[in-house]
């Protein structure tokens, strides 16, 4: 069985984790076997500079460097060997999330995100995108009823949201073969129900 490389994104509050878990336990209960992993995150080295990532304020260009050198070991240690073996790799967050948080939202030119995806990824990209999108008011408020900390990214403005969330919306519509646009105000069992009949298709 081939291996496939699917990867969840949206803004903070979208319910991209609930899902996550969801799919995971779907693909794995249908015989796949699957390797749950994160970004930034992923492998020992990649977990402290999430640390960093989301807790250190920085230089814009440092964060997404950061960010694709915690990407590059995923993908070596993690991701690429995954594949080679026929799991199914689930990403919480990839390379979309940079295109959309340092680039919507801080402003990185997409011209430098587009050279360091190149260089680090080496033209791998996911299968398959699932992108949960919710107007950014309603996640807002999905988000202050949160029973923990907020990181740097959850604690910007409005603005700053609504940035990254077009900026997913433009990527999307760039790539509709590989990007999967799924509105998150539906309910939970109604998402689950559509990501299955996706899935029984796969």
């Amino acid at each position: 069985m081939a291996g496939k490389f699917i990867t969840l994104e949206g803004v903070d509050g979208a319910g991209k984790s609930t899902h996550l878990s969801w799919l995971v336990e779907h693909l794995r209960a249908s015989g796949r076997t699957v390797v749950q992993t994160r970004e930034p995150g992923g492998t020992p080295l990649g977990e402290k500079l999430r640390e960093l990532l989301l807790h250190e304020p920085m230089h814009l260009e440092t964060e997404a460097l950061l960010m694709f050198a915690a990407r590059r070991e995923h993908l070596e240690r993690v991701i690429r060997p995954a594949i080679a073996r026929g799991d199914w790799v689930v990403c919480d967050r990839f390379t979309d999330a940079s295109f959309a948080y340092q680039g919507g939202g801080r402003g990185l030119a997409t011209e430098k995100l587009g050279q360091l995806e190149a260089w680090v990824q080496e033209g791998l990209q996911p299968d398959l995108t699932l992108l949960f999108d919710l107007p950014v008011d309603v996640a807002a408020q999905r988000m202050a009823g949160a029973a923990r900390a907020l990181d740097r990214f959850e604690q910007e403005k409005t603005d700053f949201h609504e940035r990254v969330r077009a900026a997913y919306l433009a990527r999307a519509a760039q790539m509709p073969a590989r990007v999967r646009v799924i509105d998150s105000r539906q309910s939970v069992s109604a998402i689950q129900k559509q990501l299955e009949e996706l899935f029984s298709s796969t």
